[in-house]
């Protein structure tokens, strides 16, 4: 990865080719300028410590449901190499992606866009109790990755996504035991969700170290 702004340009550029300004019912330019605050910080921090087979990521540009919907950017999103578009699970049944907020502890930003910072995949945590990984992540200071934040990565990032290395994305919930998750099914990538007593062997649970503006 590049450094000094050459890694945020190609997030947004990104962006920008998948269609997120139409999704998002604005020109490019507007888009662009949507994010453009964001670059300076971007380019502090830097591209050292990526890891794309460990699944690490120093920053990640994040556009909120308020700009393009869950529902919308899951269809932008692919695994690597592949074509089918990411999909959301019939299991969410209508109007509840809309309930799964913040978790409690979980601090968002409130912008249109933020910056998430210190990018983990967590498979260490693959075969774990998501409410035990959650709990071991609040202890170190961390925080777990909501929804948004889980399709952002995939976004950038789709080589994240593999076979037994899948992630869940605690940092969103709503009220009940319902953990969201993102794995692949049918060679695509799936948002949809487990209990949070329920350990499974390929998924993880993602986490971010801070999020920043």
């Amino acid at each position: 990865m590049a450094s000094e702004g050459v890694e945020f340009d190609r997030q947004v550029r990104n962006l920008v080719e998948l269609g997120y300004p139409a999704a998002a019912g604005l020109g490019v330019e507007e888009f662009r300028s949507l994010l453009a605050p964001l670059r300076a910080r971007a380019a502090a921090r830097g591209t050292e410590g990526c890891d794309l087979a460990a699944g690490r990521v120093p920053f990640l540009l994040v556009v909120t449901r308020q700009v393009v919907p869950i529902e919308a950017a899951m269809p932008l999103t692919t695994v690597r190499g592949g074509k089918k578009p990411g999909f959301v699970d019939r299991t969410f049944e209508p109007g509840s992606l809309e309930r799964f907020v913040a978790a409690e502890g979980v601090e968002l930003p409130g912008w249109s866009a933020y910056l998430l910072l210190d990018v983990e995949r967590g498979e260490e945590f693959c075969g774990a109790v998501p409410e035990d990984a959650m709990a071991v992540i609040a202890r170190r200071g961390r925080s777990p990755l909501t929804i948004e934040e889980g399709v952002a990565l995939l976004t950038q990032f789709p080589e994240v996504l593999v076979k037994n290395k899948c992630f869940s994305l605690g940092g969103s919930r709503c009220g009940d035991r319902r953990v969201p998750a993102i794995w692949i099914s049918r060679n695509a990538p799936k948002l949809g969700w487990c209990w949070e007593g329920n350990p499974h062997t390929w998924l993880g649970m993602a986490s971010a170290g801070s999020r920043a503006v």
